[in-house]
């Protein structure tokens, strides 16, 4: 990690933050105070930031109300529609924002899970062209996103495979930005653990940046140190040395119930810095590139967690996550330290992708066919009991039999046009994401070939990780 000392004064620095502001509407308590706390917490950071991205900013009421508060530090915003309910997306800019654009990932959980609304929501990618700098001549592409949420621990998710194609998706973004020469820095929530197969599509292109000895995951889930026997990390520890920003003791959103409810009847827990943390981990990530034939132009200088605070009055804290930030700054090109940016995954992670994708592919077919009999079914019992009507012997059964009925085609209806519209969908959506990591891997493969022959070193090596 990068000392925390300030970075000299003649050097061109920029300042980024992420955050995930957990704002549902009608869901999160408190949702407009802490908003708008965020908004003043952001406001007042000194130095002041230069890019900020927000996730599960959902309403515009709390967007124009960060807007404000925000305006002398950040004059130029863009709040990003998609979706029934919109993405949350939120990306703001100490300089004008050029062009912006949504863009909506293929593959975004189903619509049969409504209780989780990922699918609905519209995930996808909050993507901001920038000039800074030197005249203008400087060009930023910043990317915002949220990836699809795990409901389950990795390998055993369901919507691994999305949450990977998600990432894939980003992945691309970024690299086609890299190839323009502009400096590239995607945020977000990207609901995913170092290592993981998402993680590692990200960083392919780029350098992984950890602080030697910082946790891959939780402890609770096993992280080197609790393989190694050590004692679980404290509080002060996991956040100045793992850079968590979910499930940590610190977060009162994170508490058990009871001590929430004492929190919400003014009885406060005071959380010792040497509190054992087990179960918190990182989640949120800022990924840097200073752009193609251009490394070492722009360098990492610091990284950390924030707000990790707690709101003034209402003493709980102000998101389910803490934000990410980074401090990236020019080094001049005598400093500059040339890295060769890496191409391809080991072919085992390809693999590991294909066998995941085929896996899923063939659990989705054999969900369409369920869903298809299952609207059989209804159509059959619908003329059924229509047909039933007519020898009921009493309204009442009468009545029954058409409630049926009618319910029973509406289920069926909805069961035809999951397993008929949107699994075919879905399929399409996989079969385009196979061959994209089919092709990859043949052209790692090849790569690999043509560099043992040359006697050159590896193409397995690189976006800087922040985070």
């Amino acid at each position: 990690m990068p000392p925390n000392s300030a970075p000299t004064p003649a050097k061109t620095t920029l300042r980024v933050l992420s955050l995930n502001c957990w704002g549902l509407k009608y869901i999160s308590a408190h949702r407009s105070a802490c908003l708008t706390e965020i908004g003043r917490q952001i406001a007042s950071l000194d130095p002041p930031p230069n890019v900020v991205g927000l996730q599960e900013c959902w309403t515009q009421a709390d967007y124009l109300a960060i807007r404000s508060l925000t305006a002398h530090i950040l004059p130029f915003g863009k709040f990003h529609h998609s979706g029934s309910f919109g993405g949350g997306l939120v990306i703001l800019s100490k300089w004008e924002i050029e062009e912006s654009s949504m863009y909506r990932y293929p593959l975004n959980g189903r619509p049969a899970a409504f209780y989780r609304g990922d699918w609905y929501v519209g995930k996808g990618v909050a993507c901001a062209r920038i000039r800074f700098e030197r005249g203008g001549k400087e060009i930023m592409e910043v990317f915002c996103t949220h990836l699809h949420a795990p409901y389950e621990k990795e390998p055993y998710d369901d919507y691994l495979c999305h949450r990977t194609a998600q990432a894939w998706e980003i992945a691309k973004k970024m690299r086609h930005a890299k190839e323009r020469g502009h400096v590239v820095i995607a945020l977000g929530d990207f609901n995913m653990l170092l290592l993981s197969l998402a993680h590692r599509l990200i960083e392919t292109h780029g350098e992984r940046l950890r602080k030697p000895g910082s946790a891959l995951r939780a402890w609770e889930d096993g992280h080197a140190g609790k393989e190694e026997g050590e004692a679980c990390p404290h509080v002060e520890h996991c956040i100045s040395e793992h850079g968590p920003t979910c499930d940590s003791q610190l977060n009162t959103w994170r508490w058990s119930k009871s001590m929430r409810k004492d929190l919400g009847k003014g009885r406060d827990t005071i959380i010792a810095p040497h509190t054992a943390d087990p179960r918190a981990k990182r989640l949120d990530y800022i990924f840097f590139s200073p752009g193609e034939g251009r490394a070492g132009t722009w360098q990492v200088y610091d990284v950390r967690v924030g707000m990790t605070g707690r709101h003034p009055e209402l003493r709980c804290s102000l998101s389910d996550h803490f934000s990410v930030e980074a401090v990236i700054e020019r080094v001049p090109t005598e400093e500059a330290v040339e890295d060769e940016p890496a191409q391809y995954l080991p072919l085992s992670i390809y693999d590991e992708i294909l066998h995941m994708t085929r896996k899923y592919t063939l659990r989705e077919r054999t969900q369409r066919t369920l869903r298809l009999g299952h609207f059989g079914f209804q159509i059959a019992m619908s003329v059924g009991c229509l047909i039933g009507v007519w020898w009921s012997p009493r309204n009442y059964v009468a009545f029954i039999l058409m409630l049926l009925g009618s319910v029973g085609l509406s289920v069926g209806v909805l069961e035809g046009l999951m397993g008929g519209l949107f699994v075919g969908s879905e399929e399409r959506a996989l079969r385009e994401f196979e061959w994209e990591i089919e092709n990859a891997r043949k052209l790692a493969s090849k790569a690999i070939e043509e560099r043992e022959k040359a006697g050159e070193g590896s193409v397995l090596t690189g976006y800087i990780a922040v985070q």
